[in-house]
């Protein structure tokens, strides 16, 4: 198969051919129909995970075909159109059994504990705990958007942040994961503010649903900013971004007993942010993460999708060949580019 693979960290990837993969007992391989090009590949490619050993190939938001499946797998057939969460779950953990896979013990995730999807095929692991039936109507390409970013956005707006019609909702960074909390919010009938530093990032967030949107740049303090637009403080408050300033600011404009919801990874010297932790004392404030979303969950989501309250196509901005997304990775002007970037190409003729 071809796939795109770093030798070392952060240095450049290259396109070759590798051997085929083989599905393990409980296991499939699917052939790669789409895969999302994400901020994680981005962290993973220069260091930040320990889990990814060397040479690697990124990848973690799938969508594609069984083309392969392993002895003890009973739940899907070769030929079946399936996505999964990034994080899937071993279904034997005492998380597992509580019905949070995304934060499973023993979790296996494509792209950073094994090879990922920058590839023509790719193993999943736990397949019948973690593989999803696609909707008839869903494309390969918007399936592939939903499992990291969107999924982890669900799980933040909707399960973790527990968003009401009305609430105010503050989103920190409008990347992929963040347009994705505008585009949910506002779909549950939320009035979101979204803050960024880029102009085309502000103005697909308006496009997206955010009733305002900040440039944190333009402002003096971004929190009294927050503040002032939302009658004193947002309900909920997502930090899409991750860094010690975001953080802070987005548990520093919540109102009283309000909601702070870490998507964004925190990395290097970030991983010990410090908090405003008197005003979480004092105002009762609640501080979550949220790391994907279960298979379980994902009927939810869909639903959501199919019924037209939600459209994340909107939010792919980018088709790409294997080819391009190997040079773009380590581009600072890909992570600064608005919207989802994915893969749908991955044959010789589209180098």
């Amino acid at each position: 198969m071809r796939a795109a693979i770093y030798e070392e960290f952060r240095s450049p990837l290259t396109v070759k051919h590798v051997a085929d993969p083989e599905p393990p007992a409980d296991g499939v391989v699917l052939e790669v129909g789409a895969t999302g090009v994400c901020r994680s590949d981005w962290h993973g490619w220069m260091g930040h995970d320990p889990d990814i050993r060397v040479p690697h190939v990124p990848g973690h938001e799938i969508a594609g075909i069984v083309a392969a499946a392993g002895k003890d797998v009973r739940r899907f057939a070769i030929g079946a159109r399936v996505t999964l969460p990034f994080v899937c779950g071993c279904g034997r953990c005492p998380q597992c059994a509580s019905g949070n896979q995304q934060i499973c013990d023993n979790q296996s995730q494509p792209g950073f504990t094994h090879w990922g999807s920058y590839a023509e095929y790719v193993v999943v692991r736990y397949a019948d705990q973690n593989l999803v039936a696609l909707p008839e109507a869903m494309n390969f390409v918007t399936a592939a958007s939903l499992g990291c970013r969107f999924g982890t956005a669900f799980r933040a707006v909707v399960a973790q942040g527990r968003v009401r019609p009305g609430q105010w909702v503050a989103v920190h960074g409008c990347g992929g994961v963040g347009l994705a909390v505008v585009m949910i919010a506002a779909a549950c009938g939320a009035r979101v503010v979204a803050i960024d530093v880029e102009r085309d990032a502000l103005s697909l967030a308006g496009e997206l649903g955010a009733e305002t949107q900040i440039d944190a740049r333009a402002v003096g303090d971004v929190v009294e900013a927050v503040r002032d637009r939302t009658d004193g403080g947002v309900h909920l408050s997502v930090d899409g971004l991750g860094s010690a300033e975001t953080s802070f600011n987005s548990i520093a404009n919540l109102r009283k007993r309000g909601r702070h919801v870490q998507v964004g990874l925190m990395v290097g010297k970030e991983r010990r942010a410090p908090v405003p932790m008197d005003r979480i004392i004092a105002n009762e404030l609640e501080v979550l993460g949220s790391h994907g979303l279960q298979a379980h969950r994902y009927a939810e989501m869909l639903g959501m999708i199919v019924a037209g309250r939600c459209d994340p196509a909107r939010l792919i901005r980018r088709r790409l060949s294997l080819t391009q997304a190997a040079a773009e990775l380590g581009n600072e002007r890909y992570r600064s580019s608005p919207g989802v970037a994915v893969i749908d190409r991955f044959g010789e003729e589209d180098a």
